[in-house]
């Protein structure tokens, strides 16, 4: 894992920390988003903890350039301070996977690492409904003209809900690989980088409505 903070002190304390968690291995710490590119492409790590607010080059604008110039880029986690920082949203739609809060306990940041890591999406829906809300984006009407079939919006609308691909079988009565085509084609038809943009899209959308049941 590589963490991009420009607070030294937060970077070395997270790094610190995180690299005691099993199962972690903290391979370079980044001072910018010009440095978050460069070690990427010296040290491959798998997971990337990027701070959004930094010099030089956002987290916003490294998270595109990663997944623009890999094939096989790394999972870029976004950690913040604030649960409605509009950066973090932005973030989502350029290909973050995730985003966890600075001031959650060290063990529940080093499993969203994890998670993301092993391919799943690391969603707070109450907190990304709030940040959707307030700052919509221009991929609002991707999710119209996606022709989604009846299942695969319902598949969407408990993505948004923030389950993952074994709760959603278990859900609908259905194996996971099912619902692991289904969200292939959700991804595929919203033209969503991960699972994560699908939700910010399924919001901005109002496929699914803050403070609704279900939402």
């Amino acid at each position: 894992m590589l963490i991009a903070d420009d607070d030294p002190v937060t970077r070395s304390g997270l790094g610190t920390l995180l690299g005691a968690q099993p199962g972690i291995a903290v391979v370079g710490r980044a001072a910018d988003g010009v440095e978050v590119v460069e070690q990427v492409r010296r040290l491959r790590p798998d997971v990337v903890l990027m701070d959004v607010r930094m010099p030089r080059r956002n987290g916003i604008d490294a998270t595109r350039e990663l997944l623009r110039e890999h094939a096989d880029p790394p999972k870029v986690v976004v950690i913040t301070t604030f649960e409605n920082d509009g950066y973090v949203t932005a973030a989502l739609s350029a290909g973050a996977s995730g985003f966890v809060l600075k001031r959650l306990p060290i063990p529940q940041i080093a499993e969203a690492v994890r998670v993301v890591a092993a391919g799943e999406a690391v969603l707070f829906p109450a907190a990304l409904r709030r940040m959707v809300a307030a700052r919509p984006l221009d991929s609002a009407e991707a999710l119209p003209g996606a022709a989604l079939t009846g299942r695969e919006e319902g598949v969407l609308r408990l993505m948004a809900t923030g389950l993952s691909n074994p709760e959603i079988a278990q859900a609908l009565a259905v194996s996971q690989e099912t619902v692991k085509t289904h969200v292939g084609n959700v991804l595929s038809k919203l033209g969503a980088q991960n699972r994560t943009h699908a939700v910010v899209i399924a919001y901005e959308s109002g496929l699914v409505v803050p403070g609704l049941p279900g939402a």
